[in-house]
């Protein structure tokens, strides 16, 4: 059972969902007294594990949930105060990058690291799987782009983030954004309302 100050969350970049829950959520822990775990995960690998459903609906949309699904986006980004342009690739390889937050989170900068990679995909139209935009977010962020790029190859930093997938898939998840507080399960951007809900009225 985890600490009851932590909110443990598990995301992926390259979920515009999660991109709309991120700065929220870390507004929520700091309004609730409470420290986050970043779980750097590959969303699209527990897909393919144990929620393949997600590409079948891309493989044959419906018109008018796909149009409602993009508003909806749309109504969010502008509650969240954030920008999302839906990006001329996608889905995209989003290992390198997540392998990165890793290493972000070696240098104590998760939160900021993550959010340069969300900005630079779901604002900007930034191909993420680039080294040179990777390259360009370390300098952002007054990181080695060598010692960056050699931490992400390293055996050890891709076991860790298969491990971190593998846990979500373990505790019941099945897509990202998902985040855990004392051993309750909340999942997508939606959910951050229902849990500071649930806080201020002492029910968790």
């Amino acid at each position: 059972m985890m600490n009851a100050n932590y909110i443990e969350f598990f995301f992926d970049c390259s979920s515009p969902w999660t991109y709309l829950s991120f700065s929220a959520l870390k507004d929520l822990a700091e309004e609730n007294n409470i420290e986050i775990q970043y779980k750097p995960i590959l969303v699209g690998g527990i897909f393919n594990t144990v929620n393949p459903s997600v590409y079948k609906g891309r493989e044959n949309p419906i018109p008018a949930k796909e149009k409602y699904y993009l508003n909806d986006i749309q109504n969010w980004a502008i509650t969240r105060d954030i920008i999302i342009n839906w990006p001329s690739i996608f889905p995209i390889n989003s290992v390198k990058a997540m392998r990165g937050c890793l290493y972000a989170e070696s240098k104590n900068i998760s939160f900021d690291f993550a959010l340069d990679i969300f900005k630079a995909y779901w604002t900007d139209n930034k191909d993420i799987s680039s080294d040179k935009v990777l390259e360009d977010i370390c300098f952002h962020r007054g990181l080695d782009p060598l010692e960056f790029f050699e931490f992400i190859k390293m055996p050890s930093t891709k076991l860790q983030l298969i491990k971190n997938s593998e846990d979500l898939i373990e505790k019941g998840g099945f897509g990202s954004p998902t985040f855990f507080y004392q051993d309750k399960m909340f999942f997508g951007n939606d959910r951050l309302d229902l849990l500071s809900s649930l806080l201020n009225k002492d029910l968790i």
